[in-house]
Order: structure tokens, then C-alpha cells, then sequence
């Protein structure tokens, strides 16, 4: 009896190592990040845009994990990233300052590239990103939408982020507005150029004139609308 108790706890000893082994050979493992606010604009169509220079946003990073799930603020462990520099920039405390050179909408990204928790030890998956949207008013000079010059409206398909710019008014869109709209002179010559955030691809223009993968040149004779997908 004593040898069947004693072989019985060795048993339960071997299977609890065995448990702690795998415990730790589990490492937590950041699944998602989101980033607060999840957009912000800045200025107002009355102001100049040179006057919005130097306006700050402090972001915030919040990391999801598993193994355990918990939630936990990342700010400044994330690498941060403005897609259009020209307008904002972003400092590694995740600082978000207006810089007055551009108007329009833009993507800014903050990512863990080696993916591990926070005691350093290295979890499974690939590179995680998390987006939010940052817009600066374009200045019309009376609060309207552009004194009746013909428009560009530019929407956006498909599920992946980008941003389409505009030469040469180097107005910007981002994919996460849905949809932008500007407006130049009577037959001004225009061209858009797309550049896609983190992992998407750009798939082509459609409307306006516009096919293929390159820029795409417009005469804005008239009120214009451009669909770009991003994959």
C-alpha cells in the first residue's frame, strides 16, 4: 500500500513539472494594438494651414495579449510611424505635432516588430500594427468648400490602409477616411500617386480616367471622382 501511494505521488509530481514546463515554454503574446484617439483633426477651413504648425496630440498605445489575456499600455514600447511626415510627425513617446506644410488626411502606425511581452521574452507571430487617422482642414478662406472650383472626391476599396496624395496641391488622403474631397482651378493638371501602409498592396484606380497601378494624371475640368483599392 505505501508503494502504490508512493508511486502515485510521484506521478502527480512528474505531471505538475510537467505542467510548469509548458507554462513556460508559452510566452505571452501580443495579438492586437489599438491606438486612442483612433483619429483627431486639427484646423478649420477659415484658418491657414502654416498657422496650425506645432499643434501636439499625445497618442496612446494599448496592447492586446494572450497567454494570459490582459490589456496594457504600450505607448512607449511601440515604434511609431507617420506615413506622411510632411504633415505630422510623431516622436517615439508617441507625440503627434502638426508641422503647418500640408492639409488633408494621413495614416499613423505604431507596431511591435519583435513581437514580446513584457519581460523580454519572445512570443510567437508575426508583426503587429495598430492604426489611427490624423487630418489637418485644408484653408479655404471662408469657412465654405472651395468658392466653386470642380472637385476631386477620392473614395477608397478594398480592406487594406494607404494614402493617396495629390500633386501638385500635395493634399492627402488616407484609406481610413473612407472618402476625401478637394478642389483646384478649372483645368489644373493634377496626378495622384498611392502608397500603401504596412502589408497592403495597392490593386488600381478606377473613375476619372484613371487605370492600372502607376500615378494617374487628371485635367480637373469638372467635378471628378477617383476610387483607389488597397488589398
Amino acid at each position: 500500500m505505501i508503494r502504490k501511494w508512493l508511486s502515485l505521488a510521484v506521478l502527480l509530481t512528474a505531471a505538475v513539472a510537467l505542467l510548469n514546463v509548458a507554462s513556460c515554454g508559452d510566452p505571452q503574446e501580443l495579438v492586437s494594438i489599438s491606438i486612442t484617439p483612433g483619429s483627431e483633426t486639427i484646423g478649420n477651413s477659415n484658418i491657414p494651414v502654416p498657422d496650425d504648425a506645432g499643434i501636439q496630440v499625445q497618442l496612446q498605445a494599448t496592447g492586446s495579449y494572450i497567454h494570459p489575456p490582459v490589456t496594457k499600455n504600450i505607448t512607449n514600447q511601440v515604434a511609431w510611424l507617420s506615413t506622411t511626415p510632411q504633415m505630422f510627425t510623431v516622436n517615439s513617446t508617441g507625440l503627434m505635432t502638426t508641422t503647418g506644410d500640408l492639409c488633408g488626411g494621413t495614416v499613423i502606425t505604431a507596431s511591435v516588430t519583435t513581437n514580446s511581452d513584457g519581460s523580454g521574452v519572445s512570443s510567437s507571430g508575426a508583426v503587429v500594427t495598430g492604426y489611427m487617422t490624423a487630418n489637418v482642414v485644408c484653408y479655404t478662406g471662408n469657412g465654405g468648400g472651395g468658392g466653386g472650383e470642380p472637385t476631386l472626391t477620392i473614395n477608397f476599396g478594398g480592406s487594406g490602409i494607404g494614402t493617396v496624395t495629390v500633386a501638385p496641391t500635395n493634399f492627402t488622403c488616407a484609406s481610413t477616411d473612407v472618402s476625401c474631397v478637394t478642389s483646384s482651378p478649372t483645368n489644373t493638371t493634377l496626378t495622384l500617386s498611392a502608397t500603401p501602409v504596412g502589408t497592403a498592396t495597392f490593386g488600381g484606380w478606377a473613375g476619372g480616367g484613371c487605370t492600372g497601378t502607376a500615378g494617374c494624371t487628371i485635367l480637373l475640368q469638372s467635378d471628378t471622382i477617383v476610387t483607389a483599392t488597397f488589398n
